[in-house]
């Protein structure tokens, strides 16, 4: 029954393709290619003392995103990709090597955006929407299934949520111990 539904949306996302609206996904999912624009993001976040806890809550969810989904569940999953299933449908853009459940482009984009949401809610609805567009791209492009779409939606916030509970006891450790001094 998923793999039916999975079907039938992936199905739709092939009708809507057009000349107005894949160039704008194109940028879309470019923007998530290997977290880039989350990692910049981050580290932005790093440089300025008031929101350095955030920078390194998204880069923390970042990490936990690389390693379990890219290297573990995707490799123990190994779900192949719906464009290695179906090689009739035309391609837009290059076809990813790795498999595809979780989709890391989702994983990577809700767990940044989960982690700056937590800390400002204007810029974190702003980086939803993008994290949104980006899980969309990949359905649009064929090479991702919605459920993996939605399980790297789910991974990535959960993900964000462990970061910044990680960060929050560190933080509070590092007061306790100057309070110590």
């Amino acid at each position: 029954m998923i793999e039916i539904l999975d079907q039938v949306i992936l199905d739709w996302f092939q009708m809507i393709q057009g000349p107005l609206l894949t160039p704008l996904m194109k940028v879309v999912t470019t923007l998530g290619e290997g977290g880039v624009i989350w990692i910049l993001f981050g580290l932005l976040l790093l440089i300025r003392k008031s929101t350095r806890k955030e920078g390194a809550v998204v880069l923390l969810a970042l990490i936990f995103c690389l390693f379990t989904g890219n290297i573990l569940l995707k490799n123990i999953i190994a779900r192949p990709r719906p464009c290695w299933r179906n090689p009739e449908v035309e391609m837009l853009i290059a076809i990813p090597k790795d498999y595809s459940f979780p989709s890391g482009h989702t994983m990577s984009s809700f767990a940044a955006a989960t982690g700056i949401f937590l800390w400002n809610k204007k810029w974190g609805m702003a980086a939803l929407v993008l994290a949104v567009l980006t899980s969309l791209s990949r359905l649009y492009f064929y090479v991702h299934y919605p459920t993996d779409v939605l399980a790297g939606m789910l991974i990535g916030i959960a993900l964000a949520f462990i970061a910044r509970e990680i960060v929050n006891r560190g933080v509070q450790r590092k007061q306790q111990k100057e309070m110590e001094k």
